[in-house]
């Protein structure tokens, strides 16, 4: 006999689900401990003031490497770094075929290029409107529409079981390139019948619709076209939508267009390689635009949000080699405020203001449009879907509780508010959490690769806040003090009149060593980072680090 429990169909987020990046979901299909499996998507977030040193950050993948003979697969729904940025990081642990519509290829070739992965790794293009078959799972590619090319839903079936992943969508009417979203096929899966949804929540909080893109158009173009000095246009790169409007405003405008940042260029080169953007003007080097008249050119650039090494943060503060801004010069940001670069932004936007530099913002104008699903769009997902459960995704928690809310409205009969870790069985019903596994954050320092609860970032945490103490103490062969003791601190006030943190530190270590000058270098370390430690959070306020060594005099 057969048990049922065989024929489980199983959901599993390793990242992504109450959080807004670092996307990694997996599906699995069998018994428990039998399971096959397919990932989908392997996406960053990136590193904040709390991570010193760390830029990028990714899922803990350890459950599915301990077991990757069983993973069929790694498919790919559409290019942005929170879907994609982890795959060149991550597959060596992995080792499993990755599917990729032709632009979202472009994208991962080029990452895996940079890590010499080019040739290891089977990556397979495939059609927007691909139909695989990867290991027991029957998987559709559906067209759908956002804020870059080809993204795609996944309907994925196996044994009868129909789930509807959406990936990051949302509805435009004119998404000024790609296709339009595919409606029927979506009503079609719904009347066949759909176990559940998968689907994204970033907007959910929202009323109404999220609006077009061609609407942006239209709306840069006469910005553009009213301006009377240099324009410097932010935006995301990956939005070629976005690239193409720009280029319509530059030709519109009689400006000359310049692209500004590595990232623009990346985008740039992947859209041409695969047949978009084939109607662009021609592109003005940077270490040339600097030389047109200011009323003559338009630059387009990287660092929306507030990025100091980006192009438009070099421009701000005066480092970028070719580009300078001026007073009277425009900066557009054709971009919206990214939870958690607030500050950044507005730190960025406030360097603009000082040079007299005109901002125009999204706030109050029709500049930037999001690529996710507003309440509107997600009420039309769940009428041509009809699923019989929910899952939110792709949100923080209160866009979780919110979606689960609003499926619950439309109807759905089993909404299902889950964890990363959470292990969901999707079929046979109902929907429900059955298990949960542990997950994590992998942090990328440098060219390494750590645990995001590692010692070392605990300590780089502690010394970025407090600093550190270096105490040397001179002993001779029978562990007896030998000398005067030595102290460095970094990361501390200078000693001057009133900040006497050197000798505070040294008479923590005097009072630490006992009279008789004979150490034990175990016992004595220990006391002396303790005694210092408790004299400078007295006198400074502040716990440093501590490290004490031995010289052998």
């Amino acid at each position: 006999m057969t048990d049922k429990n065989d024929k489980e169909l199983v959901f599993l987020p390793l990242g992504g689900t109450g959080e807004i990046g670092m996307n990694c979901n997996l599906y699995g299909f069998g018994g428990r401990g039998k399971r096959q499996w397919i990932m989908v998507d392997l996406g960053v977030t990136f590193g904040k003031h709390s991570d010193p040193g760390i830029d990028v950050i990714t899922p803990d993948i350890s459950f599915i490497e301990k077991q990757k003979k069983n993973l069929c697969g790694l498919l790919l729904t559409h290019g942005h770094e929170d879907h994609i940025g982890a795959v060149a990081h991550l597959w060596p642990r992995l080792k499993c075929p990755v599917y990729a519509t032709p632009f979202t290829a472009a994208l991962v070739r080029g990452k895996l290029a940079e890590a010499g992965l080019l040739d290891e790794v089977p990556l397979h293009i495939i059609e927007p409107d691909a139909h695989l078959e990867v290991g027991p799972f029957v998987i559709d590619y559906i067209c759908l529409t956002h804020s870059i090319a080809e993204p795609s839903a996944l309907a994925i079936e196996v044994e009868g079981a129909r789930i509807l992943h959406t990936g990051d969508w949302k509805i435009d009417p004119d998404p000024v390139i790609g296709k339009l979203t595919e409606v029927d096929r979506l009503k079609a899966l719904g009347d066949a019948g759909i176990d559940a949804i998968i689907c994204d929540s970033t907007n959910v909080l929202s009323p109404g619709r999220s609006g077009s893109e061609a609407d942006v158009g239209r709306m840069l173009q006469d910005v553009v076209c009213e301006s009377t000095g240099r324009v410097v246009i932010t935006t995301f790169a990956s939005n070629v939508a976005r690239l193409t409007s720009i280029a319509a405003a530059a030709v519109k405008s009689g400006r000359h267009l310049c692209l500004a940042g590595r990232g623009m260029h990346k985008i740039y080169q992947a859209a041409r390689e695969t047949g978009y953007l084939t109607q662009f003007p021609e592109i003005v080097d940077e270490s040339d635009a600097g030389y047109l008249p200011p009323e003559k050119v338009l630059i387009c650039c990287t660092g929306s949000q507030g990025e100091s090494n980006a192009a438009l943060g070099r421009m701000a503060n005066g480092r970028h080699p070719h580009l300078t801004l001026e007073p009277g010069d425009r900066v557009i940001f054709s971009s919206k405020m990214i939870p958690g670069n607030e500050t950044e932004i507005l730190a960025l936007q406030n360097q603009l203001a000082q040079i007299d530099v005109e901002i125009i913002s999204p706030n109050g104008s029709d500049i930037h449009v999001s690529g996710h699903p507003c309440r509107g769009e997600l009420a039309d997902m769940y009428e041509w879907a009809r699923p019989r459960s929910a899952i939110p995704v792709h949100g923080e928690h209160r866009h979780l509780i919110a979606h689960a809310a609003l499926a619950k409205e439309l109807g759905v009969a089993e909404p299902c508010r889950v964890h990363n870790g959470d292990v969901v069985r999707l079929a046979p019903a109902p929907t429900e959490v059955i298990d949960a596994v542990q997950t994590g954050r992998l942090h990328l320092d440098g060219y390494i690769m750590t645990e995001g609860g590692s010692a070392a970032l605990k300590e780089r945490r502690k010394i970025s806040y407090n600093g550190v103490v270096f105490v040397a103490v001179p002993i001779d062969a029978a562990n007896r003090l030998a000398g005067q003791v030595e102290v460095e601190l970094v990361g501390a006030p200078t000693d001057d009149g009133m900040v006497k943190l050197t000798d505070w530190t040294l008479d923590a270590v005097e009072r630490a060593i006992p009279s008789s000058g004979r150490l034990t270098p175990e016992r004595a370390e220990q006391d002396i980072s303790v005694a210092v430690r408790r004299e400078l959070s007295r006198r400074w306020g502040k716990k440093p680090l501590v490290i004490v060594s031995f010289v052998s005099v």
